[in-house]
């Protein structure tokens, strides 16, 4: 009740958050991937976490990823 949020609530935010600042730090050229890092995080539909990723960043995942986006 403190964090005016539902447990669920908090967790995706949180998983959201720490794949948010893997795909800022990650090198692509590497070979890491917006999949493993949204599997890493518990997000087994790509499609879905792709679509709340942008809503929340404003920037798709890819873009992140790529260093053009957030």
């Amino acid at each position: 009740r403190h964090l005016d949020t539902t447990p669920l609530g908090f967790l995706r935010t949180t998983r959201m958050a720490r794949a948010h600042a893997d795909l800022q730090s990650a090198d692509p050229g590497d070979g890491e991937t917006v999949s493993a890092v949204a599997n890493r995080w518990g997000f087994s539909q790509l499609s879905r976490f792709a679509h709340d990723y942008k809503e929340r960043y404003g920037v798709s995942p890819r873009e992140t990823l790529s260093g053009s986006g957030a």
